[in-house]
């Protein structure tokens, strides 16, 4: 039985990826992205499993549409994957702003738009592509890492409100380590192939993980990073 899934922010990276695993194992995708040259190439190697739409998640108004327009009667998986994050050396407020209009306010949105709509529904499956950043601070990229601290800890509220639910509502956080795609920049180690990634993004969805380290080697870093003292995390990360 064909399933139909929507992906924010799939028209590169870790969401063009997934949502190729997911048409790879009979979803039908919906992506989106601002680029809309970029979906029409994504849309042109599935013809028949790809739809298409563009959007910016900072347009707040927009993804109400978006959600009261739907192409599809029932959703079972929505990825939010959708994300930003330039160093900002000299703290720039414009710098910091676009990364929180994008990670924060627009992420917001799209996570109460979507855990309304299986509410409503009945069903489904939320997940989000935060990263191993939310951990701790960063004194070189400070509104990435807060604004992904910000999405874990929504997350996991959102799923918190899920199991108290008497609707079958499964929400997963995803953090991801260092992965080959253009928002990895700088120095880095234990990178990780976009497809190894992927692939064990889309375990964590089927085992409906209500959180998961990608790889999972990461798992011992998130561990380290907690316990570490702050003098030590600001002297070498």
């Amino acid at each position: 039985m064909t399933k139909n899934a929507i992906i924010f922010g799939a028209t590169s990276g870790i969401g063009k990826e997934l949502a190729k695993i997911l048409v790879n194992n009979n979803y039908k995708v919906l992506v989106t992205g601002r680029r809309l040259e970029k979906l029409k190439e994504i849309k042109a190697t599935n013809t028949d499993k790809y739809l298409i739409k563009q959007h910016d998640i900072t347009d707040i108004e927009s993804s109400d549409l978006f959600f009261e327009n739907l192409p599809f009667d029932k959703v079972d998986l929505i990825v939010l994957s959708s994300g930003v994050g330039d160093p900002n050396y000299k703290l720039k407020y414009s710098i910091d702003l676009k990364t929180m209009n994008t990670n924060v306010l627009g992420t917001t949105k799209l996570m109460q738009l979507s855990y309304n709509y299986f509410n409503k529904q009945g069903y489904g499956h939320l997940v989000g592509i935060t990263s191993i950043a939310s951990i701790r601070g960063n004194r070189h990229v400070p509104a990435y890492f807060a604004s992904k601290a910000y999405q874990s800890s929504y997350l996991e509220s959102l799923w918190m409100k899920a199991a108290r639910s008497k609707n079958d509502i499964v929400v997963t956080n995803i953090l991801p380590g260092y992965v080959d795609t253009a928002m990895a920049k700088g120095n880095m180690f234990w990178i990780s192939t976009l497809d190894k990634a992927c692939k064990q993004i889309y375990t964590a969805i089927k085992k409906k993980k209500k959180k998961a380290y990608i790889t999972k080697r990461w798992r011992l870093v998130a561990v380290f990073l907690r316990i570490m003292p702050a003098n030590i995390i600001n002297k070498y990360f």
